[in-house]
């Protein structure tokens, strides 16, 4: 658990499938930053043998990221930052498609312990996120 502004904190970050199906996902300080914990779960996706839409958060929108994704065939899905010099092509059909992502969450902050947080350690934590997945995929 890390301490930001807001007190202590955690972040989830994780690749869906779907609504109801997460392929990997990580759990970090709350301070730490979003993209070098992206380039690590594309790291663990690894290369595709076809081209596979990644839906990110804007958090996700780095440079460097949007590099690896598409060398590993992966054609990230996210909104340029409006003061980039040259911002990238947004296809809004599909970043629309996000919302599914979101609803995971949803899903899993559903469970009271995973919302609140109320254990200090992070494996303790980590188990309930999974245990919250493992519930939601059987749904």
């Amino acid at each position: 658990m890390g301490r930001s502004r807001g007190g202590w904190s955690s972040k989830i970050h994780m690749v869906a499938a779907s609504c109801r199906d997460a392929l990997v996902w990580s759990l970090t300080a709350g301070q730490a930053g979003d993209g070098p914990e992206g380039r690590h779960l594309i790291e663990v996706i690894g290369v595709q043998d076809a081209p596979v839409y990644l839906l990110m958060d804007s958090a996700y929108g780095g440079g460097d990221l949007r590099a690896e994704a598409l060398e590993r065939n992966l054609i990230p899905v996210v909104p340029a930052h409006p003061l980039r010099k040259h911002p990238w092509q947004l296809d809004k059909r599909r970043y629309r498609q996000r919302n599914e992502i979101e609803r995971l969450f949803r899903r899993i902050k559903a469970y009271r312990r995973v919302f609140t947080r109320y254990d200090k350690l992070d494996v303790v934590y980590a188990t309930f996120i999974s245990m919250a997945l493992i519930c939601e995929h059987l749904r």
